[in-house]
């Protein structure tokens, strides 16, 4: 008899700009999937490893329970973030990105995966994000990942802190370290729970500090 084959990982079909890289969710029910990455928008997707080591330290904080999570990835891009939330079992990921052909390209993913626990939206992080603040929506972690140079993060953690149930958590990758003595002023109501470097990219996983009592 022939040896048996490993079951190839479902191929998502891609429409739009032309693409030539792709990401892999590492974790969970997709496990291995290849996630398309439109190359023609610069889109700058969380590498693989980059992403292992991160959800190990969300895993450990959460002791490995995603049951009832309530996930916000606010500039979704390829969507590797939202998707490997809900891989994993989060209850609900919401992705929002402001081009139109990442937002179908997210849609074609979770149609092909059946991913019922996630949604797409075209949106502006930031409008969006003060939007969901206004009608008093909470997240239990909210993934960060914008472009550079244009102050996107001291920007949407003031939101973010709006957004965050207690003791959630917000992931951040930027072009400069958050911690440490080059940690810029708007951070001072944010601790880094744990923060890493891969080539030029810092990545942050973030907490609210608890705010000092009255008197």
């Amino acid at each position: 008899m022939p040896p048996m084959q490993k079951k190839k990982p479902a191929k998502v079909p891609v429409h739009g700009p032309q693409h030539s890289k792709q990401v892999r969710i590492i974790g969970g029910q997709w496990k291995r999937t290849p996630l398309p990455v439109l190359e023609a928008l610069g889109l700058r997707p969380t590498p693989d490893r980059v992403r292992e080591t991160v959800f190990n330290w969300i895993n450990h904080l959460r002791d490995a329970n995603w049951s009832g999570a309530q996930v916000l990835d606010l500039f979704a891009g390829s969507g590797a973030l939202g998707f490997e939330a809900a891989s994993r079992g989060a209850e609900r990921v919401i992705m929002v990105d402001s081009n139109t052909a990442v937002v179908r390209q997210l849609d074609l993913i979770r149609e092909k995966l059946k991913a019922t626990n996630i949604s797409a939206q075209r949106g502006d992080a930031l409008a969006t994000a003060q939007s969901m603040a206004t009608r008093g929506q909470k997240f239990d972690l909210i993934f960060l990942d914008p472009p550079y140079q244009q102050d996107l993060i001291a920007k949407s953690l003031p939101l973010c802190a709006k957004l965050l149930n207690e003791d959630g958590l917000v992931y951040a990758e930027a072009e400069a370290p958050l911690d440490g003595e080059e940690a810029p002023e708007w951070m001072s109501a944010w601790e880094v729970v744990r923060s890493d470097k891969a080539g030029m990219v810092y990545y942050h996983l973030l907490k609210r500090l608890a705010a000092n009592p009255a008197g």
